[in-house]
């Protein structure tokens, strides 16, 4: 290798180390239990352990809580990416209007949550949402609304979940956009101003495909933190009410941590990490097609 070669890996020799111990590691080790009845009695001897090949991905198959876990989880992605893209996109479009002011103080206001422990913050939004004393149903007795039970209801329990990881997130896309927003060139928006274009057909034909790239970041970013669900939920409401706002990760730490059934949880762990490449590809896909993404 030359000179340069090597200056290079040496660089990236850390970085590369770290990946491997991470991510790659376990999830070769993921894969090697999923295909084991590794649990707690192959813990205490490996001679309990038997190769199953298949068996964790049928009985998975035949399990309904891990069904209606992936649908929850679906559901949590389907909505909320979403709102957490679209609410970060508006901040920060509003925050780059030259007519608001304390631009810095907002935006270390809006970014603070994402920063802040998340069970932290859950056992905040706990007390908040709370049937008897929580500030938002003293805010709608004082209209006149009879409380609600956020989170012991199956119906207002993912939309209160959903509500939390929107405002504990979108913070961070936030300021993504906000920089992408800096990059847009002032000269085409003047432009297009000249020519008459509305604020609306500025954002459509200016701004939208000048931060396409970051949006489409900002759409995986979130789509995997969905997938990823489990403080927000376990916290929360420990699942329920009637395991409706049971997760896939939930579902797997439940089955790996609680019942230490090790080889089903990493069954379910390679499942989601396909899920979760399969989507991103998706969407990767859909960005190189569709310019404006």
């Amino acid at each position: 290798m030359t000179r340069q070669e090597r200056t290079a890996w040496l660089f990236t020799a850390p970085v590369l180390t770290i990946i491997v111990l991470v991510f790659i590691l376990p999830t070769l080790l993921a894969l090697a239990l999923s295909v084991t009845d590794y649990s707690v009695y192959a813990l205490a001897s490996w001679s309990n352990l038997s190769f199953i090949g298949l068996g964790n991905f049928t009985a998975l198959l035949t399990t309904p809580l891990f069904w209606r876990a992936l649908g929850n989880t679906l559901l949590f992605a389907l909505f909320g990416v979403p709102m957490a893209v679209g609410t970060s996109l508006l901040a920060a479009l509003l925050l780059n209007e030259a007519t608001v002011r304390w631009k810095p103080l907002w935006r270390v206001a809006l970014f603070a949550p994402y920063v802040t422990s998340v069970v932290a913050t859950a056992v905040v939004w706990r007390y908040v949402l709370n049937t008897r004393y929580g500030l938002l149903n003293y805010a709608l007795g004082a209209v006149g609304i009879g409380p609600v039970d956020w989170l012991g209801n199956p119906h207002t329990a993912i939309p209160a979940i959903l509500l939390f990881v929107t405002w504990k997130i979108f913070g961070y896309n936030m300021i993504v956009f906000t920089a992408a927003l800096a990059a847009v060139p002032a000269d085409l928006m003047e432009a297009a101003r000249l020519d008459g274009a509305s604020a609306w057909e500025r954002f459509r034909h200016v701004t939208l495909p000048a931060i396409g790239p970051t949006l489409l970041l900002a759409a995986v970013l979130s789509i995997a933190g969905f997938f990823q669900l489990f403080a927000e939920p376990y916290v929360m409401t420990m699942g329920g009410p009637s395991q409706s706002t049971v997760t896939v990760l939930y579902f797997m730490f439940n089955e790996g941590f609680q019942w230490w059934n090790l080889g089903l949880a990493s069954a379910v762990a390679l499942i989601l990490f396909v899920l979760t490449l399969a989507v991103t590809l998706v969407q990767t896909r859909l960005g190189r097609r569709y310019e404006w993404l």
